[in-house]
């Protein structure tokens, strides 16, 4: 048996529980894995809250974590026991200390990145990739504006857009926060609760506005997000930790200079074996490079994972947060 956070109906963190499971035996195409660290991200509060849905109740929440394989089923061959991998992706599962993984998405962990690093980087770090290189990719002397810059996925995609030649600005919650950003690579924080971000991004940009917005937050930055863009911008809109963004009249994006927004995913992104290895591969070259820097800035034991949600809902934690078995 083994121990895992598990939630029996959607609420708040008191909903998470410290229960006792059976992870089972792999079967075809799976994988047997020990957890030496766990990715906290905003989507596992998501799952939590049920704005976005399980498979069942009950349900052992996180789809992000490193650890060793124990065992294989017997049709896979591109893995030994004992290799160290990670994986971002579903089922849902990660908040434990031992479950069985589909083979094909996980991946070996490079020598050169520690078990830690990998768990705080996956999800957060594939991320940053696909975005940066895929959704709109970055070119030398283009303006990007990435919301929560002091965040997980912020932090590392202040990082690597700076290392593209872009020039980086980031929205933050407080002054700590500008500091933090500002060592990551992003040139102009703005504090986005007493700074007029589009009048702010106008200036920087000498009244042009930026080429692309990565946006994480949703409803509270949207409207302002797409004041934000040049002619022909795109938006990017990957998450919506303040909430749901209400329905657009499509004639705004036209009136507002023909932008683009797209809403990407992940796991669309990394849907085949091909693209995921190639995810990780570029991720884990920038790390190893020292172009991108992995800073836990967090940890909690896993069986605390409640009180981790309760800082990251409380916008208390910054860049990346793993919780240990």
């Amino acid at each position: 048996m083994s121990k895992a956070i598990r939630i029996h109906q959607h609420g708040g963190p008191e909903m998470m529980c410290w229960d006792e499971v059976d992870p089972g035996t792999p079967g075809p195409g799976q994988a047997l894995i020990r957890h030496t660290a766990v990715g906290l991200n905003f989507i596992d509060v998501y799952h939590r809250t049920g704005l976005y849905k399980v498979p069942q109740l009950p349900c052992v929440l996180g789809m992000e974590a490193a650890g060793v394989v124990e065992a294989l089923g017997a049709d896979v061959t591109d893995l030994t026991v004992g290799d160290r991998v990670a994986y971002a992706a579903p089922p849902l599962g990660a908040y434990a200390e031992r479950r069985l993984m589909p083979a094909d998405r996980l991946v070996i962990i490079p020598e050169g990145v520690d078990d830690r690093q990998a768990a705080a980087m996956m999800l957060k770090g594939m991320t940053a990739q696909y975005l940066l290189r895929r959704t709109y990719r970055v070119q030398p002397g283009d303006a990007v504006l990435i919301h929560a810059a002091a965040g997980g996925v912020g932090l590392i995609a202040c990082q690597w857009a700076k290392h593209l030649g872009a020039t980086v600005i980031g929205t933050v919650g407080s002054a700590a926060k500008a500091d933090l950003a500002r060592g990551h690579g992003c040139d102009h924080p703005i504090l986005y609760g007493s700074e007029d971000l589009v009048a702010r991004v106008r200036q920087i940009t000498g009244g042009r506005g930026v080429a692309v917005v990565y946006d994480s937050v949703g409803r509270d930055t949207f409207e302002r997000s797409l004041d934000c863009l040049r002619p022909l911008g795109l938006l990017a809109l990957f998450g919506q930790s303040s909430g749901p963004v209400p329905p657009v009249d499509l004639q705004v994006l036209s009136a507002k200079g023909s932008l683009f927004v797209t809403r990407p995913t992940l796991m669309t992104y990394t849907a085949q074996r091909a693209d995921l290895l190639a995810s990780a591969t570029d991720l884990f070259e920038v790390v190893r490079s020292g172009a991108v820097r992995i800073e836990i800035q967090q940890s909690y034991a896993l069986k605390d994972a409640a009180q981790a949600h309760r800082d990251l809902e409380d916008r208390k934690t910054t860049g990346s947060t793993v919780l240990l078995p």
